[in-house]
Formats: C-alpha cells, structure tokens, sequence
C-alpha cells in the first residue's frame, strides 16, 4: 500500500533508501538490500547518537563509525552525504563503484575520508572496532585527569549475519567481552539473508546467547523496520552499561520496500531493476526523481554540520584547558597526534660487534623493544599467546587488561587472525599508535587477511613474526614455514625484513616505525636460533633493503645472496673462497621492496648485471628468487615441507652448510 504522507524521520530514511537503489542500479553492480533495510537503525544512530563533524573528518575526539557489513556501503555513502561531508558529494554517489570513485565498491579509508577504516572482507570490521575502542579506552586512562576529560568518544558498529559467522569476529568479540570495552556498541543488522538464500541454511545459532558467553551486553529490537523509539531506546541502554561492550540485535527486512525481492537473496547483492524501483517508490510513496533528495530531509540531516563543528569547539576548548595545566601530557598527546617520532629516537636502537655474543633475532628483537618502549610511548601491543617464544613483552609495563586500559602489553590469546585485524584498528584510531602483534611466522596464514588489509588500508602495523624457517626444528613441517616468506613478499605494500644479526634486527625496527609513520605496515621474519653477529652488518644497509656486508677489491667472480640466518653462512663460505683466490662479494638482502626502491645506480653497484654468477642462499623456497639470481646463478633453497628433527641436524640435510655453499658457489665458477 502507497504512503499517502510521511513524516521527517521517513522522509529521511527513505532518502537513504533511494540514494542507495539509484547508486546501484545506475553502477549495475551493489548491494540495496542492506541499505534498504538497515536505514531506520543507521539513521537513528547518526542522527541522535553519533559524534562526528562532517567538515573536519579527522577530529580526534569524534565518535568512529565502522560499517563491518561493508558490501552495504552505500549505506554508508548516502548518511555521509546527508549530513554534509564533502568527501561525499551527490556526484560521487552517482560514480559508485566507478574508477577512481569516492563511492568505491566497499569501504576504503584511504579513499574516502570518513570512512575509519577498510571493509569488506565480512568479520574484520568488527575485528577493527574492537581495536578502536581499545585505542579510546587505552588513551583515555592515560591523558585523562579527574577534571579534564580529553578521550571520551564512542566505537558505533553496524554488522551482519556474515560478519557473525565468520570465525575472526567471534575471536575478536570474545577478546572484547574479557576486556569490557563499555565504549563498543554494535548494532547486528538480522536480516536472515545471506547470498545462498535464509541464513537457517547453515546458521541457526542464538547468536544474542553467544555473545552474552563473549561476555557483552545483549538486547533485542525484533521490530526493527520500523521501531524507531525502541532503536534509540537501545542505544540508550548500550550507552549506561559502562563495563562490558554491548550488542543490539535488530531484526530487520532486507530490501524493505521493494513489493517482490525484499526478504530475497535477489536483493542482497544486485540492482533491483526498472520495474522493481517503480513499483518500490508506489509502495513507499516516494514521488521524487532519481538521486533527488527532498529540502526537508537534507535540511535536516545537514544539521550534522552545526552540531560538529560545536561539539568540536567545544572539544577545543578542554583542550586549551587541558595545555595549560597539564603541559607535558598535552606536548606527548600532540606529538603523537601529529605523527612525529621523538628527537633521537632511534639512538636506543643496539647495535653490535662481532665479538659480542650470539643471540636469535627474536631475542635482539625482544632488546629493540625494550629500548624504545620508554621513548616511544605509543609502542603497545603483544602476542598471541606466545609472548615467551616471541619474546615481545615490554617489561615494566604492565597488562592491558579491564580496568588497567593504561598499560601497554596486550594479551591477545590463541587468536592470530583477531589480533591481526585488532591491531589494524589501532593503528587506524588516527592517536598515532604503533601496535605491534607476534606469532610464529607460519601462523601468519591464520591472519593473512589482516595482515593484506593492513597493507592495503595503509595501516602501520609491526608484525613480529619468530621461528622463521626449517631451523626451529623439532616441531616440524606443520611449524616450518618454507613458503611463507615468498608469499608474504608478495603482498603490495607490506615490507617484509628478515634480518641476519643483531644490528641488522635493530635496522628493521628503524625501517618499522619509520614505516609506521609513513602508514606501511612491516613484517620482520625472526630467527629462534642464535646469530653471529657480522662485521660488515647495518643499520643504514638495512633501509636499503641490500647491501654489501663482505666485499672485494674488483668485479667480484661470484655474488652470494643471503637473508637472516643464512647471510652467516655465506659470509663464512666467503672466507674459504677468498682463501683460494676467487674474488667474492656477499649481499645481505633483508628486504625486497625497500631494494626495488632504491635508484638503477645504487642497484647496479650491488649487484651489477655484468656479474652473473650469483648463488642464493634462503632455507625457504625458490619462488621469487629467479630476478636476482643472474644468467649462471643458482640457489639453495628448500621446495617441500620441512622435517622434524633437531634445527642444526633439519638445516644440514636441507644444505645449509659452509661446505655446501663452498662446493655450489665452486660449481658456478667452474
């Protein structure tokens, strides 16, 4: 049945609607059923709750709103350009899903400002704003004073069915309840549908019970298509439970409105088409041309832009406050506000002899951050589960835990892809926080998901990643991540270090936080067997990505290329070589990427293409080596799985000896 007249707050809604069945049906390509059906909650939210200024997206102190059902982003699209920001104009959202569009095909924080952080990918949104609301609460114990609230802002989430039934958003959301972030409130779109048809087909689970297990606050709004007082009511509610973060479960249609598809997976993720719109605008009332919006509505959704542009004066004003009184605090807060590392920093990085004793990379990691946790401040972060195999505590500072928000070591559990994605979200609160999480390298298949989005949401990220290679040992090939490193290579814009000593390990931690500051995450692939330390290793060398730690006087005959435990090798097998004669240079070549940036001179003079006997030396595999190794070169490399057995004896009958660097480099000298 039409609607003869509607109120403001209809009118309103359905011009969220709208803006998304036009955007997509214009595109040929979306999803209007979430939009559809998601926009009473969503309006309600923004339009009483959230705390935001459309004109200056990055105010520090404003709420975050993350869409984690990231597929519905027009939703998301149209409130931005109801309430006035201008990264958002009535002509983007005609370009959804067009090149180089503001209206990308999912949320892209590096697209559109306002947009907090990358989604898509169902489950990590939530993941991401568990990290948010663990930046606010961490911030807020630790610059707030009794009389001057400075962090006091709000994590809104919207998910759906999807998000809930992938694994990563159960990890995430149980760390969560451990930790009552009462600042979280995510509002579970339940719609019954997925791509396949009713969710009961594989998802009949009470997922309020689950949660309230997490340890949230669970609540229920079961008529959600139209309940706009029992919405806002809810909110209210999430927003006095201060010790647990909360749930609001709201039932609602997908694709209400539309007379044949709502309620069908055919409205989850195409176009409704002509003659679905018309007979949906009949059955709404909605008598306004394509991407028309009425005055009324716009007029008062731009009312967002007063009220941010107060609630950040006012802001500005405990701030002010705040300098005066608490000077110190407030030069730290605006200093990691504004991106910048302290003077000198990077002096408390270690560096070493080679007479200085051998130690795993993990353990000069461990000493790295050590050293900067009391000059880097907004270091934070932890393991999953393995911080004494990682060894990646900051001593001294305490446990991030429920109530004690201040300190700095997060524990994070047996939760690799949830602390992936979590550490995005803290990296991406916009406080200039440097979050780093461990595990064993291997077990970055577990999380590869966060680990690409932090590559791709320029999220800057260190990810402390031990037990790089079939030298653990003992544990085996489950544990031997032969492939992991080439992969990981693989992945734009992610730097990947693996060191080969101790001063080399503090170079990848310059490049880190360097990286950090820039917005590029880093991995470093450490080692669990003790390294010597080389003469000829760098801190400098390191940033270049290769280098040369042991050299000759003329064109070298031969190139040994090592990375992490294997430069050792190389250089050892260098020695013996140089003994007989043969002219040899040994390239440490901690990082492919930071490598390929450098300019054709500085590359050529490390590996100059006139020399092209070159043997490679990496206990992984072959893959990718083939650009480097030269027309006469050759490479020991492992392609298959590891083996159980000891780390000397697993790296010896792989061929990662002297000796067999020797007689290989002897072969391509012929």
């Amino acid at each position: 049945m039409a609607v003869a007249t509607q109120s403001l707050e209809e009118l309103c809604i359905n011009s969220i609607r709208f803006l998304a069945i036009e955007a997509v049906e214009k595109a040929k390509s979306g999803h209007p059923g979430l939009p559809m059906g998601a926009a009473p909650m969503a309006f309600v939210l923004w339009d009483k709750f959230l705390r935001v200024n459309p004109k200056n997206p990055k105010w520090f102190n404003r709420d975050r709103f993350v869409l984690s059902a990231g597929h519905g982003c027009m939703l998301q699209y149209a409130l931005m350009y109801l309430t006035g920001f201008d990264s958002v104009t009535i002509e983007d959202i005609k370009q959804f899903r067009q090149w180089e569009s503001k209206t990308p095909g999912h949320p892209e924080n590096f697209e559109t400002p306002g947009v907090e952080v990358t989604t898509g990918p169902l489950g990590q949104g939530i993941c991401n704003a568990v990290g948010l609301a663990m930046a606010e609460a961490h911030l807020a114990a630790k610059f707030n004073k009794p009389d001057l609230t400075l962090v006091d802002h709000y994590t809104y989430v919207i998910l759906g069915d999807g998000c809930n039934m992938e694994g990563v958003s159960g990890e995430a959301c149980s760390l969560a309840g451990h930790l009552g972030l009462g600042k979280l409130i995510a509002l579970y779109d339940d719609n019954h549908i997925s791509i396949d048809g009713s969710t009961d087909i594989a998802f009949t689970e009470d997922v309020g019970k689950r949660f309230e297990a997490y340890g949230w606050h669970v609540q229920h709004v079961p008529d959600g298509d139209t309940n706009l007082e029992a919405i806002q009511q809810a909110i209210e509610t999430a927003k006095a439970i201060t010790d647990k973060p909360s749930l609001i479960k709201v039932t609602t249609t997908i694709g209400y409105g539309s007379p044949n598809k709502a309620n069908t997976a055919g409205v989850h993720g195409a176009a409704l088409g002509g003659d679905e719109i018309k007979l949906t605008r009949e059955n709404l009332g909605w008598n306004y041309e394509p991407f028309e919006v009425p005055d009324d509505a716009l007029s008062h959704m731009r009312k967002a832009v007063e009220r941010g542009a107060s609630l950040e004066a006012e802001w500005n004003e405990i701030w002010a406050q705040y300098k005066t009184k608490y000077a110190d605090e407030a030069a730290e807060f605006d200093r990691m506000l504004s991106g910048r590392l302290p003077d000198g920093w990077d002096t408390v990085l270690p560096t070493y002899k080679p007479e200085d004793k051998a130690l795993a990379s993990r353990k000069h990691s461990e000493n790295c951050l050590n050293a900067l946790a009391p000059v880097l401040p907004e270091l934070i972060g932890g393991s999953a589960d393995l911080t004494h195999s990682n060894l990646t505590e900051l001593k001294g500072f305490g446990d991030f835990q429920k109530g004690q928000y201040q300190n700095r070591n997060i524990r994070f559990g047996v939760r690799e892809h949830g602390m992936g994605a979590i550490c995005n979200g803290i990296a991406l609160h916009g406080s200039g926080l440097i979050p780093y999480g461990a595990t064993f390298l291997v077990f970055t298949d577990y999380m590869r998901a966060a680990i690409r989005l932090s590559a791709l949401s320029r999220a800057g990220v260190i990810w402390v990643m031990t037990h790089d290679s079939i030298a653990l040992g003992e544990d085996g090939p489950t544990h031997q991540p032969v492939e992991t490193i080439a992969s990981l290579r693989a992945i734009p814009q992610l730097t990947v270090i693996r060191p080969a000593d101790g001063t080399e390990t503090s170079g990848a931690y310059k490049v880190a936080i360097e990286n950090a500051r820039n917005h590029r995450p880093t991995l470093l692939a450490l080692s669990r067997q003790s390294l010597p330390n080389l003469a000829g290793s760098s801190i400098d060398g390191v940033a270049k990505g290769a280098y040369a730690v042991v050299d000759c006087d003329s064109t070298p005959d031969i190139i040994l290329i090592g990375t992490g435990s294997e430069v050792g090798l190389c250089v050892q097998a260098a020695e013996k070589l140089t003994a007989e004669g043969k002219k040899v240079r040994v390239v440490s070549m901690p990082a492919w990427d930071l490598f390929e940036a450098q300019d054709v001179a500085y590359k050529e003079s490390v590996l100059p293409k006139a020399v092209t006997k070159r043997l490679i030396v990496e206990a992984g595999t072959s893959f990718g080596w083939c650009k480097y190794m030269g027309s006469e070169g050759d490479i020991i490399s492992v392609d298959r799985f590891g083996a159980s057995a000891p780390g000397g004896v697993c790296m010896e009958k792989f061929g990662f000896t002297v000796e067999n660097v020797v007689t290989k480099a002897k072969a391509l000298l012929g």
